[in-house]
């Protein structure tokens, strides 16, 4: 009997823990469910949209979150959801108000009341790899001022949170080219993670470049390069810099195959801005390329930075050719493997003898 016990009480621990593990969370990376009432949603709903459904051209217009509002009783039917928005203005008695004060609590509301918080965020709440986000304030007005004012730090949130997810479904160390990555490490001091599916196609260490390619002679192509400037100067780091230095290395490299024509900037769609990339102060420019001939085009997004410690300009882009598709996921795809850029130094010891024991 006691040995039967013995046998049982693993099972019961098992069950327990399989009850309360949660569950991955579902749904599209670009849709965020927002809960609120339909009357104070019809008020917010133009700040919410401004910042998180605002177009992007790949070229096609995309918008860059699908918001879809649900009531709060609907609340349990998708709260597995991987992106979700809660919002009402606090103690305005609508359901989702209600709901929102038995969430806080009153250091939390008090602290709402004095306008010195009105975005809470809640990782992994009811799934793994969740974002619920509950924004509120003391009356609506205040919290559509307060939506569009945080606009930049709102979108992080969700855009992050969902190339952490991206970045977990692409990485596969069994498809991954750890040749391909070893000789970039061993050759120039510099790491990125290359899946399965791409080819080193230029590889050219007296112009510092390297071309990374998907699919080439498809319509669905990505190519990835990478360029360093040595001995640079940090004054570099300027938007006029970024145009001119990546059009003088597409200009060389990314040609047609009848050496008549090769990739420009389309000028009419880019924008810079700085960014926190990795820990460093970049610049992070997107738009369109095209072909000077016109006779191709599609979208891009580059990081540039300054390296202190190696005096290293770098340029980090990736580019998209799939006329028949609609692009925004795909650039996001690309914009994830940038991201998993690092330097000699940054690369865990463990991983660079593991790499570099592909090259023996």
């Amino acid at each position: 009997m006691k040995k039967r016990y013995l046998l049982l009480i693993p099972l019961l621990i098992a069950l327990i823990v399989g009850c309360d593990a949660k569950k991955s969370a579902t749904g599209n990376e670009d849709e965020i469910y927002v809960f609120a009432d339909s009357t104070e949603y019809e008020q917010i709903e133009a700040s919410l949209l401004t910042v998180f459904s605002k177009i992007i051209y790949t070229p096609q217009p995309e918008n860059l979150f699908i918001l879809i509002r649900k009531d709060i009783s609907e609340l349990d039917k998708y709260k597995n959801k991987k992106n979700i928005i809660i919002t009402a203005p606090l103690g305005s008695g609508s359901n989702t108000s209600n709901y929102i004060d038995g969430l806080l609590n009153q250091q939390v509301k008090e602290m709402v009341r004095q306008d010195s918080v009105f975005v809470i965020n809640k990782y992994d709440l009811w799934a793994r790899g969740q974002l619920v986000m509950i924004l509120t304030a003391k009356d609506l007005n205040e919290l559509g001022k307060k939506i569009l004012n945080e606009h930049e730090n709102l979108l992080y949130y969700f855009q992050k949170i969902s190339n952490e997810r991206l970045f977990k479904s692409l990485y596969n160390s069994r498809y991954e080219r750890k040749e391909i990555e070893a000789k970039l490490l061993k050759n120039y001091g510099w790491l990125i993670y290359v899946q399965a599916d791409y080819h080193l196609a230029i590889d050219k260490p007296e112009h510092n470049f390297v071309w990374l390619r998907r699919a080439p002679g498809t319509d669905m192509e990505r190519w990835i390069f990478v360029h360093w400037i040595d001995n640079a100067s940090p004054l570099l780091l300027n938007k006029d810099s970024v145009y001119a230095i990546r059009n003088r290395i597409t200009e060389k490299f990314y040609r047609t195959s009848d050496d008549s024509s090769y990739v420009l900037i389309e000028d009419n769609y880019r924008t810079t801005k700085e960014v926190n990339f990795l820990g460093r102060y970049a610049l992070m420019t997107q738009g369109l390329w095209k072909m000077k001939d016109g006779s191709m085009g599609g979208p891009f997004i580059n990081y540039t930075f300054y390296d202190e410690p190696t005096k290293r300009l770098y340029m980090l882009d990736a580019s998209i050719y799939a006329p028949k598709y609609y692009k925004k996921k795909l650039i996001q795809q690309v914009d994830v493997l940038l991201q998993s850029f690092m330097t000699e130094r940054e690369v865990d010891p463990e991983k660079k003898e593991e790499l570099l024991e592909e090259l023996e």
